[in-house]
């Protein structure tokens, strides 16, 4: 196993960011558009550094006999990381300063320096930083020997090189002061004329007057520093006491855990770093250059001005032909098994299955999973809305979902209070599946409709994330899918076997295996042998090595992974009937979807589940059958405009270069956009004349 070709699942995710990168300094991308890209690449590599990087650092801690069972060495992988990053955010510079800010300009945006502004701005400048920014910048002198201030997380400060004006040969001294962004904008706006929109970054407004906060010094310079945070949660023992406790008081933890990233102003003299580095008792892996500022996902609020042009054309979510103005979604459901496909069809028909359940007299059960959620969640209030009409109403929330800890314990609260009967996440397991029931009276008998889905019931990002949502009322299904909120009820495993469910700690890996060794026996049989596999990420290992060996055998292998892939494609008598494309675009490509050749009778699968050691060993996932006919050719069409775009696919080879797929035609194809066209046309079709 250790011998076969395999990236390492940090190093390749690092080649994912920089995908979004890229779009950041695709001219043809529209221009505030790039920005939001510059604040997605910003947030994504924060969370890297507070969970992966900060991961890694505790493995060089570890004993002898720990290390010797990690297939890689933490030291290489963090200089490796390192040496990424470092060449990452060069780039980044380069891409603002060089491209992006010339570019504002020509549409009349200036990004001024406090020595760009004329008499009134400054006048603007020093007057917003005494009406505002007094109570909060928190000068401190930095004096050796004495207690350290504390840093706090992801917050921007800048570093003061001063000397005294009674003692100018004296030596430097240094000191801190605060950068408010926390509780100001980011971006002001100041007073300009004519249709010329003059902004200053906040950072700059505190260095504008940083001098008042320091009288009897001179300012020698200033230079921008932020803190990131190690944010795992370090539960000592998950399997007694209570769980929830155990969580709620790790998270007040979260925000003083230990350093995972030091990042400075690469113009920094050496003696004001090693000074901070000192000061902070930091090493030198803790140290990370970056440019003049930090924190660029506050890129997201960068003022639009009304600018449309500037950003993304509009597109409206469309209705669901058969769902969105449903009187009764369960009679259109229990016709035939129902698809949807936000952001490009509305999640209203999400919302408005649940809120229909809970006014539905027939309605008696209503069984949910929660693993991300939205801040205001109609959804959540539909449910506690059917509690009062009297029905019987579960939700599992998972209270382990990653920096989601506390907004689901909040909502768990709430829904226990409103009569919900909440589960929480029990030791060892975290629950994935996005499932939901719905137990209705018709005829004097019970029958179940089912929602199996490949994303969350989050409103909110399911105007971004690419999903699919399956509404049944297949009894094979329905089944099934109560086995699993039995389980989660109950913590005891199903009596009978999954048999049209891949679930999670149960059949989904066996299941997987005998699905690709399907393929490797039809193609040792010279028969016509294939697999498309759209995922998040691809990194687990025997996984990966049973795709090489479907490969050999002559399996071809089309693989669309937005993320993490740690098999390397392309690779004579190995890997050279597999080919990945990675797409970056508008909407985060979110879908698991799984199509086996099968003898010609195609299995298709969609999924909660991508192809990680810990989604398939350790969490509870759902990946479910798509049986309908017309249902599956609809996902195979749609497989099919991301496997021909040409405009936004990357190619994922043994080079790394994450070049574009361009082709020979002068049709291009953008999956994303073509994939909108597809649903407008079949919602166009479906109304009458």
């Amino acid at each position: 196993m250790e011998s076969l070709p395999y990236v390492h699942r940090d190093i390749s995710w690092l080649s994912f960011n920089y995908r979004v990168l890229q779009e950041a300094k695709d001219p043809a991308v529209p221009l505030l558009e790039r920005l939001k890209f510059l604040a997605i690449y910003s947030s994504n590599l924060d969370e890297f550094f507070r969970i992966r990087v900060a991961g890694i650092r505790n493995l060089k801690k570890v004993g002898k006999k720990t290390k010797a069972q990690l297939d890689f060495d933490p030291r290489v992988v963090l200089k490796e990381i390192h040496r990424i990053v470092n060449r990452h955010q060069e780039e980044i510079s380069e891409i603002f300063e060089q491209q992006i800010v010339p570019e504002l300009r020509k549409h009349h945006i200036h990004i001024l320096r406090r020595l760009d502004l004329n008499p009134e701005q400054q006048q603007f400048a020093e007057s917003y930083f005494r009406d505002n920014l007094l109570p909060f910048v928190m000068p401190v002198l930095l004096v050796k020997r004495r207690i350290r201030p504390f840093l706090a997380n992801a917050h921007l400060y800048l570093a003061v090189h001063l000397r005294q004006k009674k003692r100018p040969l004296a030596d430097s001294e240094y000191a801190l002061v605060k950068i408010p962004s926390d509780q100001l904008p980011r971006f002001i706006q100041l007073p300009s004329s004519g249709d010329r929109h003059d902004l200053i970054l906040l950072d700059d407004i505190v260095r504008n007057s940083v001098s008042w906060l320091f009288p009897g010094y001179e300012i020698q310079d200033t230079y921008s520093i932020k803190l990131t945070r190690d944010a795992e949660l370090y539960i000592d023992d998950e399997y007694s006491g209570d769980l929830v406790q155990k969580i709620k008081s790790s998270l007040q933890k979260r925000q003083v855990g230990p350093a995972s990233r030091f990042v400075y102003d690469r113009e920094m003299p050496l003696h004001l770093l090693e000074y901070l580095q000192d000061t902070f008792d930091l090493g030198k892996n803790d140290m990370l250059p970056e440019g003049r500022y930090h924190n660029n996902f506050d890129f997201f609020k960068f003022p639009d001005f009304g600018m449309t042009h500037l950003k993304n054309k509009p597109l409206p979510a469309l209705h669901h032909p058969a769902l969105h103005d449903a009187e009764t979604p369960f009679a259109v459901i229990s016709k035939k098994d129902q698809l949807l496909h936000p952001p490009y069809q509305s999640y209203q028909s999400v919302i408005h299955f649940f809120e229909k359940a809970a006014d539905d007299p027939a309605v008696t059960h209503i069984k949910i999973i929660q693993y991300r959620v939205a801040r205001h969640s109609r959804i959540l209030e539909a449910l506690m809305k059917a509690v009062r009409h009297g029905k019987q109403v579960s939700v599992f929330v998972e209270i382990k979902a990653r920096f989601d800890e506390a907004a689901n314990l909040e909502w768990g609260e709430k829904l226990e209070k409103a009569g919900v009967r909440v589960h929480y996440s029990f030791p060892g397991v975290k629950v994935h599946s996005k499932l939901a029931l719905v137990r209705r009276v018709e005829n004097e008998q019970p029958k179940l409709y089912a929602y199996l889905g490949t994303g969350n019931f989050h409103e909110e990002t399911a105007k971004i994330y690419s999903d699919f949502s399956l509404f049944t009322a297949d009894p094979r299904l329905t089944t099934e899918v109560s086995n699993v909120f039995s389980y989660l009820e109950n913590i005891k495993p199903p009596k009978q076997e999954f048999e049209h469910l891949l679930v999670g700690k149960f059949n989904l890996r066996p299941a997987l295996y005998r699905l690709i060794d399907n393929e490797i026996q039809a193609a040792k049989r010279r028969k016509p042998a294939s697999m498309i596999l759209k995922i998040n990420s691809l990194e687990d290992k025997d996984i990966v090595a049973k795709l090489y060996e479907a490969s050999k055998a002559g399996v071809k292998i089309k693989l669309i992974v937005r993320g993490i892939c740690c098999l390397v494609p392309g690779l004579k008598g190995l890997s050279d009937n597999i080919e990945v494309i990675s797409i970056v675009d508008r909407f985060l490509e979110h879908a698991r979807v799984f199509v086996f050749h099968n003898g010609g009778d195609e299995r298709i699968f969609l999924s909660s589940a991508d192809w990680m050691e810990r989604n398939l060993s350790y969490r509870i996932e759902t990946t479910f059958p798509v049986y309908d006919a017309n249902l599956k050719r609809e996902i195979k069409e749609l497989l099919a405009l991301q496997l021909n775009d040409n405009v936004k696919a990357r190619i994922i080879d043994r080079y790394d270069q994450n070049e574009y797929r361009r082709s020979n035609t002068d049709i291009p194809v953008r999956a994303q956009l073509e994939t909108y066209f597809y649903f407008k046309r079949k919602l166009e079709a479906s109304i009458p004349e």
